[in-house]
């Protein structure tokens, strides 16, 4: 009996075909041929999975940002069973900046597709309902921590995710070198620190209270 094709296997072999050509060649070379040739298959059998350039770029960056999830989801287990706020928002920024071979390829993946949705309106809106997403699940995280007390109440949890979100402006600074890792996540324990100050000067005060008694 002929091979069953599977063509969500079929589909993702593409996808990741087109993250090589980002990855090694940029976004110059991304041409449904040239992902073709990556992908080992020719152009009409692409185009019968992907019928246009921005389809396949669509599909390549949810597969990324799905796998981005899948890391971060993995990161966060690792946290134990009820982490600390300030755990789970590093390990969601961490994974957005390009610190590795898998973030890397999604950092730029998602550049490739913000180029795109700079002049196409679909590709604009979907790219917003994704940012979107993920700005509210950092935003629900922070407004939770001020919730708990974990933050001081007089920090705008919209103001302070925007601060938050806005770290990852690294990415650019790390992908042409003019930041180290270790300086960019150095910036992002800091920024974390102060965000979360309330917790230890609201000790420091109650012993300061209490040695003064």
């Amino acid at each position: 009996m002929p091979k069953q094709v599977d063509h969500q296997e079929r589909r993702e072999t593409i996808a990741r075909a087109l993250w090589r050509v980002v990855e090694q060649r940029g976004t110059t070379h991304l041409t449904l041929r040239e992902v073709a040739r990556e992908a080992g298959i020719s152009l009409g059998q692409l185009q019968h999975y992907f019928g246009s350039r921005a389809e396949l770029l669509g599909f390549a960056t949810d597969l990324a940002g799905e796998q981005s999830a899948l890391r971060v989801g993995r990161a966060l287990a690792g946290l134990g069973e009820r982490p600390h706020p300030r755990a789970v928002l590093r390990a969601m920024l961490v994974e957005l900046l390009p610190l590795h071979v898998d973030s890397r390829t999604t950092s730029r993946m998602s550049a490739a597709y913000v180029l795109e949705a700079l002049h196409d309106e679909e590709v604009r809106e979907r790219a917003r309902g994704a940012l979107s997403r993920g700005r509210a699940m950092v935003e629900q995280v922070v407004r939770q921590a001020s919730a708990d007390g974990l933050i001081a109440a007089d920090r705008d949890p919209v103001v302070e995710t925007d601060l938050l979100l806005a770290l990852t402006g690294f990415t650019t600074l790390l992908e042409l070198g003019v930041v180290e890792p270790a300086a960019a996540l150095t910036a992002v324990d800091r920024h974390l620190d102060r965000l979360f100050e309330v917790a230890g000067r609201s000790a420091g005060e109650a012993e300061g209270g209490s040695s003064g008694r």
